[in-house]
């Protein structure tokens, strides 16, 4: 039990990483504008470019109270990750939290479910592109993708080829250096925000406030259904704190820009899905490819709208998925360091001062996901696995509290013992609203990721090898 419970001190993962010295493995490039795009660019784009589509079905309007259901609970755990992210200022996310402030077996625990949130969400959102991508080639030339080529076998084809390409676009640049990511994705994010905004000015001339008269048909469960469905889409919270060892001044910075992304995409989000279902009926979101770009026509009456918004969320989503293909990384890189998954994942390119292995490795498997599985089952999955990691967080903030009172902070959560408390009731409330399906897929999950730790990690764990050393 003992071993299984061993923690890895902050102090230590502070020296080994140079938070306070500025030095590390990894080349610190990243201020507090660009690791704000970060947390805003892994985050808007997933659940409101293309999710109303899954989401309003389940709620009707009052999917508005599903996306702010949502966004309290996550805003209630990114208080606790901007007090982690100042103290624990590392790359590893929530794992690296969990193994500081809960010991080993839960640290692996919180690696499953990482490991299960970003290389799903960014399967994900690699499927979204794909149809946003349809609808503008459709606009422009008349003629969208093969169905064959452009969709997963469930949906009738063979392979979801756009997504597929995407995938190793991002890794590619990936490849190429964190500050050149870094800088492209700020300027994606700012493309993206700005096409939203035309999105709210247009689409609220086509403002029909009967579309609100059967507001929630399917009741409260509907709406915490939709609640889970969308949840996924705040992962880029978990996002920005996964950039620990490449920022500058990463006590200060890691917390002001989780909060910054925090209350940038909820304001974003909710704007939008009022506006879009102020101008649609919600009976047509269902089954509807591209649904903000084809609102745009419908209110206009013209194809230019829909296809600078459809130009915009190709840009939008490329972001997204490049921003959590980085975050799926840099976990992975912290885990390898510490033993629980093989060195090819820690091994840094000189040349280029990124891991490049982890990164093909890591595109190989999400392709494969993006390519032939369908996006509903996709966005469940991930919002378990986000559900989870936020509920270790928020734990994480109160043993810390308790084992290290002293810790330097750069943020300290507000409102303390209530808040992380909160936070955890909120994780757990939407988690029972999931579909049976999905928790038994995530506990089958998490089954072989233990297998793995009892047959391979606990054997090779760095921590064990130090304590073994005379």
């Amino acid at each position: 039990m003992s071993r299984l419970m061993r923690r890895k001190p902050v102090t230590a993962m502070a020296a080994e990483t140079g938070v306070d010295s500025g030095s590390g493995e990894l080349a610190r490039t990243i201020g507090l504008f660009q690791l704000s795009m970060i947390g805003i660019g892994a985050t808007v784009g997933t659940g409101i470019f293309f999710i109303l589509s899954e989401a309003v079905p389940l709620a009707g309007p009052a999917v508005i109270w599903s996306f702010v259901i949502a966004g309290v609970v996550a805003g209630l755990t990114a208080l606790c990750y901007a007090e982690l992210a100042g103290a624990v200022p590392v790359s590893g996310s929530s794992y690296s939290y969990a193994y500081a402030t809960m010991g080993e077996l839960i640290a692996m625990v919180v690696a499953a479910c990482l490991l299960l949130e970003y290389g799903v969400s960014c399967a994900a959102v690699a499927v979204g592109w794909s149809q946003y991508l349809n609808q503008l080639l459709g606009n422009l030339f008349g003629a969208g993708i093969p169905e064959a080529l452009a969709n997963a076998p469930e949906g009738g084809g063979l392979i979801n080829l756009p997504a597929v390409v995407l995938v190793g676009l991002c890794a590619m640049l990936l490849i190429r250096g964190t500050s050149e990511s870094a800088r492209v994705n700020a300027i994606m994010v700012l493309t993206k925000l700005a096409v939203l905004v035309l999105f709210v000015v247009i689409g609220i001339g086509g403002w029909r406030a009967d579309n609100f008269a059967n507001f929630a048909p399917a009741g409260f469960s509907g709406v915490m259904g939709a609640a889970g469905v969308i949840f996924f889409s705040y992962v880029g919270l978990d996002a920005a704190s996964t950039a620990g060892e490449e920022v500058r001044n990463p006590r200060r910075t890691m917390p002001l820009a989780i909060l910054i992304a925090l209350v940038g995409v909820t304001t974003v989000y909710i704007a939008v899905a009022v506006v879009a279902l102020a101008a649609q009926p919600a009976e047509k979101f269902a089954g509807q490819d591209a649904g903000l770009a084809a609102i745009l026509q419908d209110v206009t009456g013209a194809t230019w709208p829909g296809s600078l918004l459809a130009a915009g969320a190709i840009v939008s989503i490329f972001s997204v998925t490049l921003v959590v293909l980085y975050g799926q990384t840099r976990i992975l890189f912290a885990m390898s360091r510490d033993g629980l998954v093989p060195g090819v994942f820690h091994r840094v390119n000189p040349r280029t001062v990124t891991p490049v292995r982890n990164t093909l490795i890591v595109a190989a498997a999400v392709a494969a996901l993006a390519g032939f599985l369908p996006i509903t089952f996709l966005s469940e999955m991930t919002s378990i696995g986000t559900l989870v990691a936020f509920i270790v967080v928020s734990i994480g903030v109160i043993v810390l509290r308790r084992t290290a009172p002293d810790l330097p902070r750069g943020f300290r959560v507000p409102g303390y013992p209530v808040t992380p408390v909160l936070s955890v009731a909120g994780c757990l409330w939407i988690i029972y609203n999931l579909r049976l399906i999905t928790i038994v897929a995530f506990l089958g999950w998490t089954a072989v990721a233990l297998v793995w730790y009892f047959t391979w990690g606990i054997r090779h764990s760095r921590l064990a090898r130090t304590e073994e050393l005379p």
